[in-house]
């Protein structure tokens, strides 16, 4: 089933008109024709069946979906700016395991710097997996910011995955539903500057097993981590 976010209200009975970028994908690239579709606004769904005629083309709202397909609890993902396809890949995972809000930033290891052209595209991105895995929101992606500057995002629970973390895991240190942010390093992870700097400010830092993961693995895998555990 195809999904399209849009921009403005329907009910029951509606007839919604495609925008033309939507109108292109529909009726010239999935060739939808009298299928069931999903639409959502503002986080409100509601299943539609595209018409097809000599003069029109368009989704008539037949019903609602009660579906929230959404986490109990946020998660937001701190990622340092590593290669472009390897962070486009971190968008689009965290993206289907539920992640709320994603925040690039910079370290002193990172490889890459900020390109700000950039933005529109990681929406884009977002927005398409979120399409694709029936989500009823896109997840946020701010400004690039200083690893410095991710004080300023701190959720409930705040946590710090490092190489040589002690053994204390994700699941040691979220025990209930609360929000989350999760911080991932580049490919040369952390400084110890840069550890003691987040252990000052109140973060917890965990393993992510004894095995050393790639920084788009890392990511994947805590927040599928975190999902698991907001998501019971």
């Amino acid at each position: 089933m195809q999904q399209f976010f849009i921009d403005k209200k329907v009910n029951v009975g509606d007839k919604y008109y495609f925008t033309s970028k939507q109108l292109h994908h529909a009726k010239d690239v999935v060739r939808l024709d009298n299928e069931t579709i999903r639409l959502v606004y503002e986080g409100e769904a509601f299943f539609a069946k595209v018409i097809k005629s000599d003069k029109e083309y368009y989704a008539e709202v037949i019903e609602k979906d009660e579906r929230i397909n959404e986490l109990s609890n946020d998660i937001t993902l701190a990622m340092a700016l590593i290669r472009k396809e390897k962070f486009e890949l971190v968008l689009q995972k965290t993206c289907e395991i539920g992640v709320k809000r994603i925040i690039p930033f910079v370290s002193s290891r990172c490889i890459v710097k900020e390109k700000k052209d950039k933005k529109e595209r990681y929406e884009d991105i977002l927005l398409t997996a979120s399409e694709q895995c029936k989500r009823n929101i896109v997840p946020e992606i701010t400004n690039t910011v200083s690893y410095k500057d991710l004080i300023n995002y701190k959720e409930d629970n705040n946590l710090l995955a490092y190489e040589s973390a002690d053994n204390i895991f994700i699941s040691d240190i979220v025990k209930e539903k609360r929000n989350s942010l999760i911080v991932i390093g580049p490919e040369g992870g952390f400084s110890e500057e840069e550890v003691n700097y987040f252990v000052a400010n109140g973060f917890d830092i965990v393993t992510l097993g004894s095995r050393i993961l790639r920084a788009e693995t890392a990511a994947i895998y805590g927040c599928s981590v975190l999902s698991e555990l907001l998501g019971k």
